[in-house]
């Protein structure tokens, strides 16, 4: 039987300028890749005409704006880029991110060998573009090396992703490549109305849908670039947004699943979440908490990293 493995990449863009090219060529330097996709979602800088340029001089590259020319989210965008997509695989890279030559080293094996496998989920690292970059990381607490803890079963990585006892770790989109056909089974694909997070609630829903297999989990296949203007490193260094959001994560999860008609054993387990984040969302004793230690942490109060 013939494999043939064809990826598009899909690069949501917003207020990306100076890191797009870099995203784009390190997706260039494979002969897999045989589309590149960059949704440009509004920017107030110049990553329009930088895309541009790039459509004008790669063959691979084309350029997609959503029809009304207004932003509506990265969630929205890759939903966009997914409708455009005309190959069978599909990646994700964010637009200040970008791949190593190690990227798809386990898909295109896996993938072979194993005809029934859905998708296949790497370790990714960090890259910094500044040492005060570095140093608003380091504060917001998020590991370096961003996986699993180990090598799991397809059938057991849903229930792993949704467990509050047990820390299994997860994985970035920038590390995932699925089959584009398992989109067919799922009720919804990026949640537009969840601003940040919509990445974990996709993943977490394609588990359940897809048999997705461990690729490299040790050495990161891709980079996570941390700059100063990085939302979600600024929301998790503060602890009242961070829950906030999270809060939206799990009602959005919990209503899919309602929907869903999950298992008894899932949905309680989402419920937990959805009640745990609730709570803390509405505890004035933590927001109060929480807002006094942001301002301890704030430069200049005397505490040291």
């Amino acid at each position: 039987m013939n494999f043939t493995f064809e990826v598009t990449v899909i690069i949501p863009i917003f207020n990306a300028a100076n890191y797009i090219v870099n995203a784009v060529e390190s997706a260039l330097q494979f002969d897999e890749v045989k589309e590149i996709l960059l949704i440009e979602d509004a920017s107030t800088d110049n990553s329009l005409s930088v895309c541009q340029k790039l459509q004008n001089t790669y063959k691979r590259v084309r350029l997609f704006q959503h029809p009304d020319k207004k932003n509506h989210g990265a969630g929205e965008s890759r939903n966009l880029g997914l409708k455009k997509s005309e190959f069978p695989f599909i990646a994700f890279l964010d637009a200040d991110d970008f791949f190593l030559s190690n990227r798809f080293d386990s898909e295109k094996i896996l993938f072979k060998q194993n005809p029934d496998i859905d998708g296949v989920y790497n370790a990714i690292g960090v890259h910094y573009y500044s040492e005060d970059a570095e140093k608003m990381f380091r504060k917001a607490n998020i590991p370096e090396i961003t996986t699993v803890k180990k090598k799991l079963n397809p059938d057991l990585l849903f229930p792993a992703l949704i467990s509050i006892t047990k820390d299994y770790g997860y994985f970035s989109l920038d590390g995932l490549t699925f089959k584009k056909n398992i989109l067919s089974k799922m009720t919804y694909w990026f949640n537009p109305d969840l601003r940040l997070h919509q990445d974990t609630e996709f993943i977490i829903r394609l588990s359940y849908y897809a048999k997705l297999f461990p690729g490299e989990i040790i050495v990161p296949v891709a980079k996570r670039g941390v700059h100063m203007n990085n939302r979600i490193t600024q929301i998790r260094s503060d602890l009242t947004k961070r829950k906030l959001h999270r809060t939206k994560l799990n009602d959005s999860l919990y209503n899919w699943a309602k929907d869903e008609n999950l298992k008894s054993i899932y949905l309680k387990q989402i419920r937990r979440m959805r009640i745990i984040t609730n709570i803390l969302k509405y505890n004035r004793f933590f927001i109060w908490f929480t807002s006094i230690l942001n301002a301890i942490r704030k430069p200049g109060s005397g505490t040291q990293d």
